[in-house]
């Protein structure tokens, strides 16, 4: 008979009348009519009884949050941990990682390391950038507070200057495009653009293309015919 190849999750009422949860694995047949069982059985445990049953009282679930849980992923910022993550054991050890400042910024010797060797492969050194962070102060601000920020009020943007960034995200917002140029672009932000001799490294050649948002919610374009 044919076997899954992953767990199967499910709950066990132990003598005090409380859930466990047990792992099962069986064959595709047992788990198809388990599964069936089980719905039949949720479906009578959560209905509620009509108030006007006698002895009965209506039964209301309830959503019970308590103990403990484990982060499995962090929404952070785009392409930051991609870049600068090194190997692809650090990325997913930082992934899972909780989201403070000190444990995250354990992984700043990682993200500037790489930064440094980026700017060494072309026999260059780190500038400090557009918002005047050296290479330090960079790094240590990425690997720390590596999140999706949105403020609640005032404009949503990625990068408009240097007194207004990291407000949110719209959706004409070249996210990429703004990480490379505090990486590459220097003071000035075009310190490799690929004019003079220098390669091009503040862009990936990506744009919005012909996509026209909407100004009202979901703000996306309307589908294709």
């Amino acid at each position: 008979m044919d076997y899954l190849t992953h767990t199967t999750y499910g709950l066990q009422l132990k003598e005090d009348n409380t859930m466990n949860t047990i792992t099962t694995s069986a064959p595709k047949a047992l788990k198809t009519l388990s599964l069936i069982a089980l719905t039949f059985i949720g479906s009578i445990a959560f209905t509620s009884c009509d108030e006007d049953d006698e002895g009965m009282n209506p039964v209301t679930p309830t959503l019970d949050l308590t103990g403990t849980f484990q982060q499995e992923d962090a929404m952070g910022r785009p392409g930051i941990t991609t870049a600068l993550g090194g190997s692809d054991a650090v990325k997913n050890n930082y992934n899972v990682t909780a989201q403070n400042p000190t444990a995250r910024g354990a992984f700043q010797p990682d993200f500037l390391n790489t930064l440094t060797a980026y700017h060494n492969a072309y026999g260059a050194t780190y500038q400090t950038n557009l918002l005047n962070l050296s290479d330090t102060t960079l790094t240590t601000v990425l690997s720390s507070f590596d999140a999706l920020q949105v403020a609640p009020e005032g404009t949503t943007t990625y990068f408009e200057s240097q007194s207004l960034a990291l407000t949110g995200r719209a959706l004409t917002d070249d996210v990429i495009d703004v990480s490379l140029i505090l990486f590459f672009g220097g003071p000035g932000g075009a310190r490799f653009d690929g004019n003079n001799g220098t390669p091009q490294l503040v862009s990936d050649g990506v744009g919005v293309g012909d996509r026209q948002f909407s100004s009202s919610f979901p703000y996306m374009e309307a589908p294709l015919n």
